[in-house]
């Protein structure tokens, strides 16, 4: 199963460091960040999940849970989660899945359907693909997907920015240029046609090229 922009996010029940969820009734009427680890007790993931947790009143902002899943049982979790305070200076507040039986990363495609059916005697390099992000809509639709090497810390502050954008595309018919952040400057999507554009922004707007409008980010 081959995970694209705008699939429905696939439903699972799971055992997490905060108790069982049914991931689609848990993220409710918000957004959520569904990201994921090769391993427990590994380098770059404790300092990802510690920055997270630093994170959390952001993603609170915006409406946007948090959960994480590494390739491991949820003991092994708690006792993760131990190292992960003590050396990044954030305990973990958001769910950690366990996912022993490999169910959840196969069915998020980060692992293979016939890489068998237990993280037991699995090293991180076998498990190297499950290091994805998902940012899923309210509607439990896929918005948007990162991939990263297991040797390259995730950015979080992009991440958000990228959450900032798919917030403000999925209300306003704008698309977001690179590099935009927050308070920038967009584009009106082509889709618009000029006299429904001039209704919205009867200021006018910036054409560099014919195909592109620019309008200050709707309120």
């Amino acid at each position: 199963m081959t995970l694209r922009i705008n699939d429905t996010a696939p439903d699972f029940t799971a055992d997490t460091s905060e108790g069982t969820i049914n991931f689609h009734e848990w993220i409710g009427d918000g957004w959520a960040m569904l990201f994921s680890h090769p391993k427990d007790f590994t380098p770059v993931c404790t300092t990802e999940l510690g920055a997270v947790a630093g994170l959390k009143n952001e993603f609170d902002q915006r409406n946007c849970k948090i959960v994480g899943i590494s390739v491991d049982g949820v003991s092994d979790h708690k006792a993760w989660s131990k190292d992960i305070e003590a050396s990044q200076g954030n305990a973990i507040n958001y769910p950690l899945i366990g996912d022993p039986e490999l169910k959840v990363v196969k069915l998020y495609d980060m692992l293979p359907a016939d890489a068998g059916d237990t993280s037991k005697g699995r090293t991180p390099a076998d498990n190297a693909t499950a290091r994805s992000v998902f940012l899923i809509g309210p509607d439990k639709k896929i918005k948007a997907t990162l991939t990263y090497p297991m040797s390259t810390g995730r950015n979080f502050a992009e991440i958000l920015r990228l959450l900032d954008s798919c917030q403000l595309t999925a209300k306003e018919k704008v698309a977001t240029p690179a590099n935009w952040k927050q308070g920038d400057d967009v584009i009106i999507l082509p889709s618009v046609s000029n006299e429904d554009a001039k209704a919205k922004y009867p200021d006018g707007w910036k054409q560099p090229l014919p195909y592109i409008r620019i309008v200050p980010q709707p309120k």
